[in-house]
């Protein structure tokens, strides 16, 4: 494989692992936990269990990217493993709108929040002003990306651990005890307990964050790994903490059911201007966040057009490295379901089918290890098989709580998948040339 001649750094590659995932997830879902669930130790739980089920991905994710060492994530490994068929499947939703969702997303979510700095300001045209602005970022090259991604997931973890800091040491403690109890073994094995790890798995997606830039790194073998583990090792801390603080210092009746749960705690740590404060900070921290969904989605664009020549206008380069029509591409999509407000119904039926490609790309590994034994392996995923089978399980759970929950949403994502299926047969039969598989690296 060719070192690129603007190697990404391994710390970049773990701040935008740790970028990724926490978005606004860890803010707002303990209200709907506590609502079922009031034990501090079962609660904790919850999170921990989430975060190894993250680690276990993340240590298949990792034996598959050294492997195959080629940027793209899920559509570089679903073409290895099944096929360019299925790699195009897993590519064309991340490249219509796996990525540019949670874009248009954060970016909404930007402009909520940044009204505790900016009262008067629209939230909408502020959304759009943090996705472009980090847009341009990304367009002037790799090192003013890495700039930018470094220095405001640096950012972000301060002003986190300067929260959690401050919650212990002011906040009023609260009569919850975090000492596991004879009662939370009836908690564990609940249906609320199953129930909240699936929306404390949506926090911790984005520990494969690396995986899509593994082409650029200058070690893949080296790098991508640690990458992966210690960026998912800082995150589970941080959750860890954060819903300690948040319940440490907030009465149970007080997050029930609520979604603004930061902004809540906030408020009883710093008292009424708290919530403007912590609003700050998950404005500030969604930057990053922003960052490094519009690093990583154009990559698997770009794959797809080095791979297919139809496709081939968005794998070009600018003078500086960048792939520019990719990285606008995004840009537009996002700005657009911004502008449409059509995001959050997008982000509720690609869920179905996101969960079920990285399922697809686990079960891909057990695969590849009973039928290729002898394909080089730089990295072997620790704890197998028993780290792929808690991945499989648990995602798994996902997806059928997906179906029972949300049967239309998860049927529209299975039609999206297959209509990216169909569009490769129709591309195939047009242009047998145009749908080769990923030459090796």
């Amino acid at each position: 494989m060719k070192t690129p001649t603007s190697a990404i750094s391994t710390l970049t590659a773990t701040a935008i692992v740790v970028a990724d995932m926490i978005g606004v997830g860890v803010f707002t879902s303990l209200g709907f936990q506590v609502t079922d669930i009031t034990s501090g130790f079962t609660l904790l739980l919850l999170w921990f269990v989430g975060g190894v089920v993250a680690l276990c991905g993340a240590f298949c994710y990792a034996e598959l990217a050294t492997m195959f060492p080629r940027s793209s994530g899920e559509y570089n490994f679903l073409t290895r493993m099944y096929g360019p068929a299925f790699g195009f499947m897993a590519g064309w939703l991340s490249a219509t709108v796996g990525f540019a969702a949670p874009v248009a997303l954060a970016g909404m979510a930007f402009g909520q929040y940044a009204k505790a700095v900016l009262p008067g300001a629209p939230p909408l045209v502020l959304g759009l002003a943090a996705i472009w602005i980090v847009t341009a970022v990304h367009l002037r090259g790799t090192h003013h990306g890495s700039v930018l991604q470094v220095g405001s997931t640096l950012l972000k973890l301060a002003l986190i651990v300067a929260f959690i800091s401050a919650g212990f040491a002011y906040g009023e403690a609260q009569p919850i005890d975090f000492a596991p109890r004879t009662f939370d073994v009836g908690q564990l094995f609940s249906a609320s307990f199953a129930v909240s790890l699936v929306f404390v798995m949506y926090a911790y997606t984005g520990w494969n964050a690396a995986t899509y830039i593994v082409g650029e790194l200058a070690d893949p073998s080296y790098s991508l790994p640690r990458a992966l583990f210690v960026g998912t090792g800082i995150v589970i801390a941080l959750y860890l903490a954060l819903n300690a603080v948040f319940l440490y210092t907030t009465p149970l009746p007080d997050l029930a059911g609520q979604v603004e749960v930061a902004l809540i705690a906030g408020r009883h740590i710093f008292g009424e201007t708290g919530g403007r404060l912590v609003g700050a900070l998950i404005c500030l921290g969604l930057i990053p966040t922003i960052s490094a969904m519009m690093w990583i989605g154009p990559r698997v664009t770009v794959a797809m057009g080095e791979d297919m020549p139809v496709l081939g206008a968005l794998a070009q380069h600018s003078r500086r490295g960048v792939p520019k029509a990719a990285i606008l591409l995004q840009c537009a999509v996002a700005s657009l379901l911004l502008l449409t407000q059509s995001f959050e119904a997008v982000l509720d039926f690609i869920q179905f089918a996101l969960t079920f490609c990285s399922f697809l790309t686990v079960l891909g590994l057990v695969k590849l290890r009973i039928t290729r034994p002898d394909l080089p392996r730089p990295y072997r995923a620790w704890g197998y098989p028993v780290t792929p089978l808690i991945f499989l399980s648990v995602t798994l759970l996902m997806m059928v709580h997906l179906l029972a929950v949300r049967p239309s949403q998860s049927l529209a994502g299975c039609v999206l998948m297959l209509v990216g299926l169909l569009l490769y047969v129709i591309a195939k039969r047009r242009h047998p040339e145009a749908t080769r598989p990923s030459s090796p690296d």
